[in-house]
């Protein structure tokens, strides 16, 4: 591997004596060239789309979405996968992260993991991945054996292979049906790619599990309507989306809320159509979660009646 050939590993003019900057001026620089991320990820978004297509085909089917990594890459993976359960009440199986090292290289750097091939089929094989899964290549370099291994078996099983990489020779795009590369060139600090980078791969996350959830009927408006109330704060989330989405009073939210087995999504069909949890639970498994269809089918049940 030849680590000047990469270029997240090349000496950025921009920030070349940053070390005789003040306080600052440092924090410009950076700010600078972190304004240049969402830019240069503007002409990857059809192939994101394509991979968000892959997911939500998947998702569709019982399947999973699975991030590999290693380093930041990984962290940022297990990141984006933990937050999806409280915020639309998916199962923790049905997105997943795994990093090399395991969970101990959450809180503590094991940098050598990385070269780990077998370990990263060993950990795809842990979780069961299957052809109807889809598994996504985190690595900002492209060149991790973990990494590119477990894409390599992916493959071999016949599931959907993304990658996505900050490189443009990155390995991994070999081994994926939807290669995303994001040239965020070189870092404020060379080769510290859990800046722009990082960046770069935690806002690619955020677009890929948040236009399949969308897509899957997680959300009603612009509402996470499926959100898991586990903690004060999301009960009053909760009972608030429940007001906003049908505009109706503060009791009424609070009393559907608890109605509906303090399921949002159920309480909002009972406000909107007038209907029994149970009839809204009915309901919504029919449309596979999609409120506007449900009150839709609803609407022309009623006129056919």
């Amino acid at each position: 591997m030849n680590l000047l050939e990469l270029g997240t590993e090349q000496s950025n003019p921009a920030s070349r004596n940053i070390d005789q900057k003040n306080t600052l001026e440092i924090l410009q620089i950076i700010n600078e060239e972190d304004r240049r991320v969402p830019q240069v990820i503007t002409p990857q978004l059809p192939a994101i789309a394509a991979l968000v297509e892959a997911v939500v085909f998947s998702f569709q089917r019982g399947g999973k979405l699975v991030y590999i990594g290693a380093g930041t890459s990984g962290r940022l993976g297990v990141l984006d996968a933990s937050e999806c359960p409280p915020t639309y009440g998916t199962d923790p199986e049905m997105v997943q992260g795994l990093i090399a090292g395991g969970s101990r290289a959450l809180v503590r750097s094991i940098e050598n993991a990385e070269d780990n091939a077998e370990a990263g089929v060993a950990d795809l094989k842990h979780i069961h991945f299957t052809k109807d899964d889809v598994l996504v290549g985190l690595t900002a370099s492209g060149q991790a054996p973990y990494v590119i291994a477990a894409m390599d078996y992916a493959r071999g099983l016949g599931a959907r292979v993304g990658a996505v990489s900050c490189n443009a020779n990155s390995k991994t795009f070999a081994f994926a049906d939807h290669p995303i590369y994001i040239p965020v060139g070189p870092e404020v600090v060379t080769g510290s790619t859990r800046m722009k980078a990082g960046t770069a791969q935690k806002l690619v996350l955020n677009m890929i599990t948040t236009t399949a959830m969308i897509r899957i009927g997680k959300v009603y408006g612009n509402l996470m309507i499926d959100l898991k109330p586990v903690n004060k704060k999301l009960v009053e989330r909760s009972k608030n989306l429940i007001a906003q989405a049908t505009g109706c009073d503060r009791p009424t939210a609070e009393r559907t809320f608890e109605e509906s087995g303090r399921r949002p999504k159920i309480a909002i069909l009972m406000v909107i159509l007038g209907i029994t949890a149970d009839e809204a639970s009915q309901l919504e498994a029919a449309h596979q979660g999609h409120i506007n269809q449900a009150i839709s089918a609803w609407g022309l049940e009623r006129d056919v009646k």
